[in-house]
């Protein structure tokens, strides 16, 4: 039974009223009251505007659905005119530049990559703010960067000889010598080329660290000859380390599976530490337990006296959208409230911390919110009135807040100036995410027919246009310099080696960053933008005209009297099916909202809600049309399901779906698939937390 305290018309679980009273809102300065009844202002003044919102997403889809009915095969002129008339698609006003100001360098005017986790796991939350730095030659020798894996447990000198070649050879390409090669160097000597890279040198433990800049990124050069590796390099080099994640989204979103005051609490704790910087978590590694905290700041020596850098990465908080509500919080008519609104007064709220202490998360006094599954321009101006109405709560600047808008919805893409503009003063970062767009493209154009598979997605025009479109708007609207400009996840953790060849593309597209799934990722891919000049590489677009159509990206990826064979359909319908169970499993049974998924061919991939969007989706599509049948569907779920369980035989937390299929992680994602066409913009977090919710409360019976 949840015991609820009344807050001026708010029936907050005692769970969060005791973790905002008796730690988030201690050492800001807001009043205890005041904080209650700021929320309960906004909550009953904006809580209606939010249901309206949505009722809107949901007529625009029965209008879309009844239109595809009606006009199979109409040409695109058509189409587009009947997405105007119902306001779907919004006049485009004049041009403009975004006014946001203070935002720190790391969002305005250095590229590198980013990292997503979930901010549920202390660890995880730990390793990516720690991720600012990492060791490249740790990241070639323990991934399959090589092109094979390591072997054996103990150091193998021929791997690691490799390993050094390849990171002098980087250092030969983008930091050359004024004469010969780093495989050659003397460190007591160091000539470079273009002497403005040589930034300064420092000592630490014992190690000499020189320190090199290259397109803004920071690279350290190692030297201790007294190491395994040092002692056997003619220059003493015993590492290269590369300034990587230059910023982390701290995720409450997609990435989590958060569904009442018990786990909201967990999510603002941490996010609480690291803005206090006080966030620790007992780790045992390698038989030793030890704590894991925040790293220090780095300090050279340079002609122009000590220079201090960042030791860790710029964090970002990633809010729920505007559609889910959450138990922790009734208002005065018993609903629940927007878990949206309550997220932007809580993580602005501890965000308090680091505005006012020195050295810690943002230097330019900024808090950096991620908004997520945004519909158009009208929801992102709605996001921004949240942020208005939570600055004047909690007395800060106008404006404090800086929204990053991600575009993964259809209506925000093809309305893309139109809701930058909607968040001018605030906008810090935009950013594609093909996944959720995959989704919201299937769920949207449900009723135009049988979707093509999955894979061949990313192969269709609209998704060319996407990605264009995204960086030329940006750019157009001024972000260069002021904000963010992103790409999305390599989504295969284990397979660097392709990520080193195909994520160079990031960068080379014009954005300024790039979601990477692991610390070892993001010192690989910052290599990439040693490579590639991003600002420069912007410039050049710019120079060059605008790319994609509006046509385009409103082609729907339609399949045109599809052929396929049985034994297509049936790969297709099992590696959603597969995809989807090994995800949910982990959600419903153990609260866990990201997870590395085992495909068909026991390949890792990392799994969000996002991905599990698009599955479902994917098969509601082919149900609703006829391509499979629901037995068929049904088949291959149990099929897999079986599948899953092997393939977690080693989990002792685990619970097999097979052979009875009657728990509620199963009986979850067949909702997914067999109710995937009714739910709200194909979203599956309706599904999730109602059978996560359902979990909980019978366990605590």
């Amino acid at each position: 039974m949840v015991e609820r305290i009344e807050k001026h018309g708010l029936q907050v679980d005692r769970k969060l009223a005791d973790f905002i009273e008796g730690h988030a809102i201690v050492g800001t300065g807001v009043d205890v009251d005041a904080f209650w009844a700021g929320l309960s202002g906004i909550v009953h003044d904006l809580g209606p505007r939010n249901r309206a919102l949505l009722e809107m997403r949901e007529d625009i889809q029965e209008q879309i659905d009844q239109w595809h009915k009606a006009n199979r095969g109409a040409d695109a002129a058509t189409y587009q005119a009947f997405l105007r008339e119902i306001g779907y698609l919004v006049p485009t006003g004049p041009d403009f530049a975004i006014e946001t100001t203070n935002v720190d360098p790391e969002i305005a005017s250095i590229a590198g990559p980013q990292l997503v986790v979930p901010i549920t796991n202390a660890r995880f939350a730990l390793n990516a703010a720690n991720a600012r730095w990492g060791s490249l030659y740790d990241a070639l020798y323990g991934t399959d960067a090589l092109g094979d894996l390591p072997n054996g447990k103990g150091y193998d000198a021929e791997r690691g000889s490799r390993v050094i070649a390849w990171g002098r050879a980087h250092l030969d390409a983008v930091a050359p010598l004024a004469s010969g090669s780093w495989a050659d160097v003397d460190m007591d000597a160091l000539t470079l080329a273009d002497a403005s890279m040589l930034v300064g040198t420092a000592v630490r433990d014992g190690v000499k660290v020189t320190a090199l800049r290259v397109n803004r990124l920071l690279i350290e050069v190692h030297v201790d000859p007294t190491s395994q590796i040092g002692g056997q390099d003619k220059a003493g080099i015993s590492d290269i380390w590369l300034e990587s994640a230059l910023s982390a989204i701290m995720d409450c979103e997609d990435s989590v599976a958060a569904v009442d005051a018990e786990d909201k609490v967990v999510a603002y704790g941490n996010w609480l530490g690291l803005m206090r910087g006080d966030l620790t978590e007992e780790v045992t590694k390698g038989g030793k337990t030890f704590t894991r905290k925040l790293h220090d700041d780095r300090t050279y020596e340079t002609a122009n006296g000590p220079l201090s850098t960042k030791g860790r990465s710029l964090m970002l908080v990633r809010n729920v959208g505007h559609l889910m509500t959450n138990p922790a919080i009734l208002d005065r008519d018993g609903l629940e409230i927007g878990e949206g609104i309550m997220d932007a007064m809580c993580t602005t709220l501890i965000a308090m911390h680091d505005l006012q202490r020195e050295g810690g998360n943002s230097v330019h006094g900024s808090v950096y919110v991620v908004k997520p599954k945004m519909h158009g321009p009208e929801e992102v101006a709605f996001a921004a009135q949240i942020f208005d109405r939570v600055e004047a709560a909690l007395g800060l600047p106008q404006d404090t807040v800086k929204m990053g808008i991600m575009d993964e919805e259809r209506r925000t893409s093809a309305n893309l100036k139109e809701c930058i503009r909607a968040a001018k003063s605030r906008v810090a970062f935009i950013n594609t995410g093909f996944l959720d767009r995959t989704g919201d493209e299937i769920h949207t154009s449900m009723e135009a027919g049988p979707m093509v598979p999955k894979g061949e997605m990313k192969t269709l025009p609209w998704i060319t246009s996407y990605e264009d479109r995204n960086v030329d708007i940006g750019l157009a609207c001024g972000l260069q310099g002021k904000a963010q400009i992103g790409k999305g996840m390599w989504a295969m953790p284990d397979l660097m080696a392709e990520m080193l060849k195909a994520k160079i593309g990031h960068p080379k597209a014009g954005a300024n960053c790039a979601w990477v799934p692991s610390p070892t990722a993001a010192t690989l891919h910052a290599t990439h933008y040693h490579h590639v000049d991003v600002f420069a590489r912007q410039d050049e677009i710019k120079a060059g005209g605008a790319r994609g159509t509006l046509d385009d990206l409103l082609t729907i990826p339609v399949a045109i009297n599809p052929q396929w064979s049985q034994e297509v359909i049936t790969t297709e319908v099992e590696n959603n099916a597969q995809g989807i169970l090994g995800y949910v499993v982990r959600w419903i049974d153990q609260g866990v909202g990201c997870s590395k998924v085992p495909d068909v061919h026991d390949v890792g991939l990392m799994e969000d809600r996002a991905t599990c969007r698009i599955s479902s989706q994917a098969l509601a599509n082919w149900l609703h049309h006829d391509v499979v049948s629901e037995p068929e569907v049904m088949d291959a779920m149990q099929k897999m399901a079986a599948v899953v369980d092997g393939q977690n035989a080693g989990d002792p937390a685990y619970r097999p779906m097979a052979p009875t299929f009657d728990g509620i992680a199963f009986q979850a994602a067949c909702d997914l698939v067999f109710q995937g066409r009714i739910q709200p913009s194909g979203y599956t977090e309706p599904v999730l937390h109602r059978r996560r919710l359902e979990l909980k409360a019978q366990r605590n019976h």
